[in-house]
């Protein structure tokens, strides 16, 4: 057996490590392996465990994949008496990293998140905007955060004559008469609200979703529906999430749409029946609310979507409420509520 021995570098001139390109590195490197790196200046070691060479003294890191959404808009609240129509919640805001899918907005994804591995990042849940009083805009969703991404919670939809909608991730939809238009959403995360009209019997607009503007709330048969959302493959299936809300409709000449756009946005209220919620950990918004003092319809929670290799663990601070599965090489959780911190691990 060959005796182990522990080697000493006490003198004062240096020690020489191989030089050489990013490009030049090993094939094939064991852990432990150091180098100076002339394309980055620094010295560097390889990590076996995570499968990376690191610069003198750096922690690892680990790339994480993610979907974050706010949570939706409220649809707007009614107004008194008939054919008072009121706009749909717009979708919360959708930031997406997974390459060769979209941002809301129609941008393209963003890169990766790189984190360190045993830090604490801030992760938040952002709550879906709480159903409307009459005469009332909708209420904004919160804000969706992980690490140093921020998705804006959806705007409110607007309410006839009383309440102008909001801003916000995806933007609400406007009412009819003098509220008629819609509503911004932000740069790359979603789309503006429709526009109503300044006719009596004017639907009331759909909000707008992370995939596409909410339907126009036109006089004599526009549509109202809210804006579709954004389609993902992240968890292995293809879901939409972040679809607006639909405005409210009357029957008659005047009858349309009124369905939330795909990706869980609420549908909007008729003279048969009140309008629906966005769905729960979707981002969508709520529909509208349809004269009689009805309130509009809350916005859906939003959700955060993370993928990473399996060699890493996920650890959460008490109140977050998440499951992770494994697909393949990939670890994938899901965070459906609470306000904490999460750290990954080796292991």
């Amino acid at each position: 057996m060959a005796t182990l021995k522990n080697t000493s570098v006490n003198d004062t001139g240096f020690l020489q490590l191989p030089v050489g390109t990013t490009a030049q590195r090993p094939a094939s490197p064991a852990n432990g392996y150091m180098r100076y790196n002339t394309t980055t200046g620094y010295g560097e070691v390889y990590n076996a465990s995570v499968g990376q060479w690191l610069q003198f003294g750096a922690n690892p890191s680990v790339n994480v994949e993610y979907i974050v959404i706010a949570g939706g808009g409220g649809g707007g609240g009614g107004a008194l008496g008939g054919n008072q129509n009121s706009g749909g919640g717009g979708a919360g805001g959708y930031r997406s990293s997974v390459q060769g899918e979209m941002s809301g907005g129609g941008a393209p994804a963003e890169g990766a998140a790189s984190l360190a591995i045993g830090v604490s990042y801030t992760i938040t849940i952002g709550a879906g905007g709480s159903a409307s009083g009459s005469l009332s805009v909708g209420s904004s969703g919160s804000n969706s955060i992980f690490a140093t991404v921020t998705s804006i919670g959806g705007g409110g939809g607007g309410t006839c004559d009383v309440a102008i909608p909001t801003s916000g991730g995806s933007g609400g939809g406007g009412a009819r008469y003098s509220t008629g238009t819609g509503a911004s959403g932000t740069s790359g995360q979603g789309y503006s609200g429709g526009n109503s009209g300044l006719v009596n019997g004017n639907l009331g607009a759909g909000g707008g979703g992370a995939g596409g503007t909410g339907s126009n709330g036109g006089d004599n048969g526009g549509t109202s529906n809210g804006g579709i959302g954004v389609q993902s493959q992240i968890t292995g299936s293809a879901v939409y999430r972040a679809g607006g809300g639909g405005g409210s409709r009357s029957t008659g000449v005047y009858s349309g749409g009124h369905l939330g756009g795909a990706g869980g946005g609420g549908a909007g209220a008729t003279t048969t029946g009140p309008g629906t919620s966005g769905t729960a950990n979707t981002g969508g918004g709520g529909g509208g609310s349809y004269g009689s003092g009805q309130s509009g319809s809350a916005g859906g929670s939003g959700v955060i979507i993370l993928r990473y290799l399996s060699n890493y663990t996920i650890t959460f601070t008490a109140g977050i409420t998440a499951s992770t599965v494994t697909l393949s090489a990939y670890k994938i959780t899901t965070v459906t509520a609470g306000t904490g911190t999460v750290t990954f691990t080796v292991g």
